[in-house]
């Protein structure tokens, strides 16, 4: 099972409609990659702004992953390039935050398996990759 089965799969089991949490999941993946927000670098760095640096650094070690609330991941994210994630999605910002909540701590715990944030051209490949495998 790749990457984004296995993070789809995740998402259904964890909320229910599979077919939903796929579009989801693109709709995260463009939010992290997206220019306001600058890729895992970027999205670790914001959350240190907003204070939740802890709970990012959880998602990136090799231990458990730390849970963080919708409300909390609202304060941390940016808004501009949310609201444009969740319009491509074709879902409301809320709902995504709210899915969010739930997939973004796995998926960074997956995209950084040796406990350490990968290059840029690392993980553009990993994306790719992942990106790959819902087309299929």
């Amino acid at each position: 099972m790749g990457l984004f089965d296995e993070m789809v799969s995740m998402a259904g089991s964890a909320l229910g409609q599979q077919s939903e949490h796929a579009g989801a999941l693109t709709a995260i993946m463009g939010y992290v990659n997206s220019p306001q927000v600058g890729g895992i670098a970027g999205l670790e760095k914001m959350f240190q702004q907003g204070g939740l640096g802890d709970v990012f650094k959880s998602w990136v070690s090799t231990g458990q992953n730390l849970p963080i609330s919708p409300e909390a991941l609202q304060n941390v994210l940016h808004s501009g390039a949310l609201q444009e994630a969740a319009q491509k999605a074709g879902i409301d910002s809320n709902q995504l935050t709210g899915m969010m909540s739930t997939l973004l701590p796995h998926l960074v715990d997956k995209l950084t398996p040796s406990g350490q944030i990968p290059d840029a051209g690392a993980l553009q490949s990993m994306l790719k990759g992942l990106a790959a495998g819902q087309s299929q």
